[in-house]
């Protein structure tokens, strides 16, 4: 499953995030480490359902809105120096390395400072955080290509050493795959012989690798309370920036739950259809305003843009029956998988099932009916019949 992780500093509302997102119960509170052990849990990326093309919606989706599973992770609170163990730092960093990517929260009210403690609003400027995340990661990563260096001189001295393939021994256990390193090398100079690397030579090695293996997302969270000017000047950072209020998303995911609203996550408003107060109605209409300048309570959009924008995937939905989009037992549409733009019907195989994707055959086209070829492209929102040996 495609892995996402909640990171940045105490108190700018990770934990909310992540129940909003999960509606899974954790420890939401206003002081540091209020996560210790890492949280994982399931939410999901919204997209549009194939079976708004038929008659009849599939029953695997919300009036037409499929939401495909995705892991999300929140750890610890990150402070500065966290890559040099500070709090809890290395335990912190150690579980980004299962991210695919990185959904960075921000308190874009600016109420809380570098270590996380409650400030007046609007006196700790966000942008401080926007590099924050990226450059512990950077420098964390650097550490650890720092103290396995000697490891990397001592096999040089090897007649059959490859620089190459030491690195890539070494880096894969970051997340990082054989051809992200490769990439990484290629788009590098550096010297042949380990002994003439020189510091820079390993932060920019570092760098490289994060920037690619480790995407960043940054959520300007507590929107609904910061000051306009912290959001529009968070926009001009070169990531992409999504406003977001995850208290108002899990108020509005509680009172959908509770049926007093009708709310789908994602939607960009939502209609009151139970009875409450003229509290309870005052805190929605103020929750609509900020989903009303925002296109949402931008938790959804966040994920969305993760999944969907920086890691490009695609939606592809394997099936049985090409004529009714079926599997064996009947049921419409029942699966839903996030595969990299540029994946084949083949790789769709594997996902399904290893024994599948070895016994490929061929697959179909359940809109056309027509078989398509083994390197085509699979494109957002696919039905495809895959016809294997072990089908």
């Amino acid at each position: 499953m495609l892995s996402l992780a909640l990171a940045g500093k105490p108190n700018a509302g990770k934990s909310t995030f992540y129940r909003a997102a999960t509606m899974a119960d954790v420890d939401v509170g206003n002081y540091p480490f209020t996560t210790i052990d890492p949280n994982r849990g399931v939410t999901h990326a919204r997209t549009r359902c194939p079976c708004l093309d038929r008659e009849e919606r599939c029953g695997n989706c919300e009036d037409g809105v499929r939401y495909v599973p995705v892991e999300l992770l929140d750890v610890a609170g990150l402070v500065p120096g966290a890559h040099e163990g500070r709090g809890l730092g290395n335990q912190f960093l150690d579980t980004l390395t299962d991210a695919d990517a990185i959904l960075a929260v921000l308190d874009a009210a600016g109420g809380t400072d570098a270590e996380g403690e409650p400030v007046e609003i609007g006196t700790y400027d966000p942008v401080e955080e926007a590099d924050f995340v990226e450059a512990e990661l950077e420098q964390w990563l650097a550490g650890i290509i720092e103290r396995n260096w000697e490891t990397v001189v001592r096999k040089s001295r090897s007649p059959d050493f490859d620089i190459d393939e030491a690195l890539t021994e070494m880096l894969t256990g970051f997340g990082a795959t054989e051809y992200d390193v490769a990439a990484s090398l290629r788009a590098l100079e550096y010297p042949d012989d380990p002994q003439q690397w020189t510091d820079e030579d390993r932060e920019r090695l570092a760098r490289d690798v994060r920037e690619r293996t480790k995407p960043i997302v940054l959520v300007a969270n507590k929107a609904d309370v910061a000051p306009p000017e912290n959001v529009e000047r968070l926009r001009e950072e070169d990531k992409p920036v999504i406003p977001s209020t995850a208290d108002g998303e899990l108020a509005l995911r509680t009172a959908a739950e509770s049926g007093v609203v009708s709310y789908h996550p994602g939607d960009d408003d939502f209609q009151v259809v139970g009875d409450v107060s003229d509290a309870q109605r005052e805190g929605l209409e103020t929750i609509r305003e900020v989903m009303s300048e925002h296109g949402g309570t931008g938790v959804q959009q966040a994920i969305n843009t993760a999944v969907y924008d920086v890691l490009d995937m695609v939606t592809a939905y394997p099936v049985e029956n090409e004529t009714k989009w079926t599997d064996g037992t009947g049921e419409t549409l029942p699966d839903a998988f996030l595969l990299p733009r540029g994946s084949t019907p083949k790789d769709l195989a594997y996902a399904v099932h290893t024994d599948i994707g070895e016994g490929y055959l061929h697959a179909v086209d359940a809109r056309s009916k027509r078989r398509i070829a083994e390197d085509y492209e699979l494109e957002e929102g696919d039905v495809i019949k895959i016809v294997s040996t072990a089908s």
